[in-house]
């Protein structure tokens, strides 16, 4: 019997600065994986949006050249899987024929999520929507975003606060009334325009990669710099870049056919005047800068505010909750925002039908089981978008779809599929890696052994199971964290903040009692 591997704390949350002897070797659409099963590509969808079109072309390159499926990751991009030797080429064709690399060089730096429902159903601040797309355009058109790594991400939140618990690099905020956004990186924090959001999101990646260089580690993310994103203040992420032009964009380049689209749809990256902004305020009391006065050239016809020590994103806790329309981003006690300590409930839209804000039909929440997804049920879903909703899909970070427009009505087809439209099944929260025979470091079939006990405390904490200790794809925030041990038994403890519970091994036979105590477990809010 091989002795049980320890478990130590997921990769991802080490806080050993690491100096990367190598480029980031994370898969794309045009630089595939080569796994157990056959190669892996990874295509980037920001925000999860894919046309109705795009869809049946995805579903077709699975179909014909992988293993007939679609997998969602935690990320809400899409992979196919089991592809044959030497497809890549005629994947890459089939990819840009659809529209889903506008910019190659630029394919692996597309992480982008958002708030699924927002514009939907009337609860966020700010329709970001909009400036995912414009955010996506500039990206594409920089001459340096393709330095990021494929890890780093990008998140914009409409003001409910459903992308805080995924550690996005860089994130922007909706506040309430819709006027100002907070942009963050690291410990510096700026209010902006929302027209002005997407352009500092761009400036904050620049930010990360000029401390990346400086500092000598090669850091793929922003928590893996040697202070953990401190380096970035206030002052040296946005002063004096707020003049000139937007990252380095050569019209003939591979950038080019990108921003002429960009300004096709009204997304035209701003290179503002090089006049003294107004509303700029810089932090430190030697270097105030009033309204209306000579700045250093900060800021310049961005309307920026910076805030002093402000260290990443405070969401209110309970005992200083914000009503909508008061200061600070409102903190929905709906399903939709759940899922963070002190909650017992999974993150994501729930699954079934999602009222509009003006009370009429708004979309169409549908549930993936192990994210995991048949070209046939994802057909169904791009029927549904094309014959009754508004033509597109949104994949979620929750490995879940939404179809916007459609109504009630279109909830049996996708159940027939095999999907998840009732909000109390059994299959919402749960997910599992890859695991065997897909991956050869997994130590156990986990999407057999997951389906198996999957009444197994049903409700409650989301619940993940993984083949071995790198845990790939868990979810944030606090989770059941079920562990393959390599000798026919698995660890089980709670994760993530606020939990403090030891690991329970338990063999196969005895998870169910396991597995329904710890999903019932509440930890303290902080």
């Amino acid at each position: 019997m091989p002795p049980a591997p320890s478990n130590r704390p997921n990769r991802d949350e080490t806080l050993v600065t690491p100096v990367r002897e190598r480029g980031d070797a994370c898969p794309g659409a045009l630089r595939l994986h080569t796994a157990d099963d056959g190669a892996l590509a990874r295509v980037r969808v920001p925000a999860g949006v894919v046309s109705a079109a795009q869809a049946y072309a995805l579903a077709d390159a699975a179909e014909r050249l992988g293993d007939g499926a679609l997998d969602i990751t935690s990320r809400g991009n899409l992979q196919l899987r089991g592809l044959g030797p030497g497809c890549g080429g005629e994947l890459a064709r089939l990819l840009d024929a659809a529209g889903l690399l506008p910019a190659p060089r630029h394919e692996r730096v597309r992480n982008i999520v958002a708030s699924p429902l927002s514009g939907l159903d009337g609860r966020g601040h700010l329709d970001v929507q909009p400036l995912v797309r414009e955010l996506d355009a500039l990206l594409c058109a920089s001459g340096r975003t393709p330095d990021l790594s494929g890890r780093f991400l990008f998140a914009l939140d409409d003001g409910r606060g459903d992308m805080a618990e995924l550690a996005a690099d860089v994130m922007l905020l909706a506040e309430p009334g819709g006027a100002r956004v907070r942009v963050t990186v690291g410990a510096a924090s700026a209010r902006v325009r929302p027209e002005d959001g997407p352009r500092a999101m761009l400036l904050a990646a620049e930010a990360f990669l000029d401390a990346a260089s400086a500092t000598g580690t090669k850091a793929w993310r922003v928590r893996e710099l040697p202070c953990g994103g401190s380096e970035l203040s206030d002052a040296a992420v946005w002063r004096g870049r707020f003049s000139g032009p937007v990252g380095s964009v050569d019209p003939a380049g591979p950038g080019g056919p990108v921003v002429a689209a960009a300004s096709r749809r009204g997304l035209r990256p701003r290179t503002p005047a090089p006049q003294s902004p107004a509303g700029l305020e810089l932090p430190g009391p030697d270097r105030a800068t009033k309204p209306g006065s000579a700045g250093a050239g900060d800021g310049a016809g961005l309307g920026l505010s910076l805030t002093e020590g402000a260290a990443g994103l405070e969401l209110p806790g309970p005992d200083r909750a914000t009503k909508p329309g008061s200061a600070g981003p409102e903190r929905a006690t709906g399903p939709e925002v759940s899922g963070r300590p002190g909650t017992t409930s999974p993150a994501g839209p729930v699954p079934g039908p999602v009222a509009g804000g003006d009370g009429g039909v708004g979309a169409l929440s549908v549930g993936v089981p192990l994210g995991r997804l048949s070209v046939a049920a994802w057909r169904v879903l791009a029927d549904i978008a094309r014959a009754h909703g508004t033509g597109e899909l949104r994949v979620t970070p929750w490995r879940g779809v939404v179809v916007p427009g459609a109504g009630p009505g279109q909830s049996s087809a996708p159940a027939a599929a095999g999907l998840v439209t009732d909000p109390a099944s059994p299959w919402r929260g749960v997910g599992a890696c890859t695991g065997r025979p897909g991956c050869a470091k997994s130590l156990a079939d986990v999407r057999a052994d997951a389906t198996t006990h999957l009444a197994a405390g049903a409700g409650g904490l989301p619940v993940y199971w993984s083949g071995c200790e790198r845990r790939c794809g868990h979810p944030r925030g606090t989770w059941v964290d079920v562990v393959a041990t390599g000798d026919g038994r698995y660890d089980v403890a709670v994760r993530g903040a606020g939990a403090d519970v030891p690991p329970d091994r338990r063999a196969l036979p005895e998870l169910a009692d396991a597995l329904a105590a710890a999903r019932t477990i509440t930890t303290p809010t902080k």
